[in-house]
């Protein structure tokens, strides 16, 4: 399997370079072209929650939504952006929460 791909800010890439996965540094006006260039290399595409929120929310959500690859917001070290609330969303879609 190939290694997972991280995306995100300069230092946070440094960290998960040491962990074994591709790292690609980007920037606003790039993350939806390196997020579509990760999904197509990788089985595991990691992005920071700062530049998740930079994408179209409806981009995102499709790419969340397949199974392959797997995406996964994970924190964003500087704090500028919080996590996704899973929860609230799931318990929306079951139409337990408007």
């Amino acid at each position: 399997m190939p290694a997972p791909i991280f995306i995100g800010d300069e230092v946070s890439a440094s960290a998960y370079r040491l962990g074994g996965a591709r790292v690609r540094v980007t920037s606003g006006e790039k993350v939806a072209a390196d997020l579509a260039w990760a999904r197509g290399e990788a089985e595991l595409v990691l992005i920071t929650s700062e530049f998740a929120a930079q994408l179209p929310s409806d981009e995102l959500l499709r790419a969340q939504s397949q199974l392959r690859p797997l995406l996964v917001v994970v924190p964003d070290i500087r704090g500028r952006a919080p996590l996704p609330d899973l929860s609230k969303w799931i318990r929306t879609q079951l139409g337990l929460e408007a």
